[in-house]
């Protein structure tokens, strides 16, 4: 008899799921939504309200996934034929075995210098920038989908690249083989260390970014974009909170202020250059005096804002004109600051010498084979960045150290 009401309280459950499965079909038919969403938004729900139901362990987890896949492969199987199967083992293996293979390869071994490598979010907030800022609604079609199509390939670069190079980071700290790092418990880097702390918000908050930007895209409502790239621009501060401002003795509020201000400076000038080049120009001819001229006016103030904030920064950051050549992290800036200058120099010839004619509706030939330059060289700017993040610059003395150290008696 004791056994009767565990029995009872099981097969409860299982017809509740099957009950819910039926619905969620039918919901997810109404609504345009895959019903494994419903499935996974349920989970998340349940275990938050039952705590005890998110206290698998590992082992346990990975037992329930490796038989559920199991169990989809089969169906999927079943319903394939082995007809179609053999017309499909082609790109099957080099897709779906090789290319996970190699992505994830690839994926962790740039991790490391691709975490300060912003392009990722240069796609995703500086092409909704160009589209919100300076083009007007409604656009093209095809320029519509490609600018959503780029930013949510940057949306969701942002996520994985971030999640590898957590891993990487993780790596480096603990020191263990690379099999028992993806199975060993990163909470205490991901809850105790600035760092991770910086790298929990940005991935939530990239996340939200990311869907606002797909629904925008699914319902066709550009008005989504506005909230996305509210959301974006304001978690791009976990990057300051993560890198050198947030962790040097001399930070302070002004310095975490400009290297945020210089980080979404550069990310909507490249972005807005790539969505020049890439978007407008070739899908939509007529609005290429309008998009350039109103993105030359943006761009004004951008790298105003990026000579500014970056001057800032880098006499914060030098004790002395000296460590420009004498250190490692100098030498860098130095190069940083050439390849600055030259992305600075191919837009003051677009700015002084091509808007004019534009306004004169007098375009030059090869306008976009320029544009697709200086992208070119704005992108190696952010490349030489992410070099500059992981160095370490001068150590900094606080204020009054030698001043006190020459009045000690020797």
């Amino acid at each position: 008899m004791d056994d009767v009401i565990p029995f009872g309280a099981l097969l409860g459950v299982v017809c509740g799921v099957g009950l819910l499965a039926v619905l969620s079909n039918r919901l997810s038919t109404r609504l345009r939504v895959p019903a494994p969403a419903f499935f996974l938004v349920g989970a998340a729900v349940a275990s938050a309200v039952v705590p005890a139901l998110g206290g698998l362990s590992i082992t346990a987890v990975q037992r329930v996934v490796t038989v559920a896949l199991l169990v989809i492969l089969f169906d999927g199987g079943m319903h394939i034929g082995l007809s179609r199967f053999r017309s499909a083992a082609g790109p099957i293996v080099w897709l779906g075995v090789a290319g996970t293979v190699v992505t994830a390869a690839a994926l962790a071994a740039a991790a490391r210098w691709l975490f300060g490598f912003d392009w990722h979010l240069a796609l995703l907030l500086g092409t909704t920038g160009l589209r919100l800022l300076v083009l007007r609604e409604p656009l093209p079609v095809p320029l519509s989908n490609r600018l959503y199509g780029l930013a949510a390939a940057g949306g969701i670069a942002t996520l994985n690249v971030g999640i590898a190079a957590f891993v990487m980071r993780a790596d480096d700290a603990l020191q263990l083989p690379f099999g028992d790092l993806l199975y060993g418990d990163l909470s205490p880097i991901a809850t105790k260390t600035r760092f991770g702390l910086a790298f929990i918000g940005m991935t939530l908050g990239y996340a939200v970014v990311t869907a606002l930007v797909l629904l925008a895209w699914i319902l066709d409502r550009p008005s989504l974009l506005w909230p996305s790239f509210l959301v974006g621009v304001g978690f791009a501060t976990g990057l300051s909170l993560s890198g050198h401002q947030g962790v040097e003795p001399n930070a302070t509020f002004l310095t975490g202020l400009a290297d945020w201000l210089h980080l979404v400076a550069a990310l909507m000038w490249v972005g807005g250059l790539v969505g020049l080049a890439l978007c407008v120009w070739p899908l939509a001819p007529a609005l290429r005096r309008s998009a350039f001229l109103g993105f030359s006016r943006i761009a004004t103030v951008l790298v105003a804002v990026l000579v500014v904030a970056g001057t800032y920064l880098s006499t914060s950051r030098l004790p002395s004109v000296s460590d420009l050549w004498e250190t490692p992290y100098g030498r860098t800036l130095l190069v940083k600051l050439a390849t600055v200058g030259a992305a600075l120099g191919w837009g003051a010839v677009h700015h002084f010498v091509v808007r004019p004619r534009l306004e004169r509706d007098d375009a030059p030939r090869g306008l976009r084979r320029s544009l697709i330059g200086e992208s070119s060289v704005a992108l190696l700017v952010l490349l030489v960045a992410a070099v500059l993040v992981n160095a370490q610059p001068p150590p900094v003395e606080p204020a009054g150290s030698s001043r006190v150290a020459s009045t000690l008696p020797p």
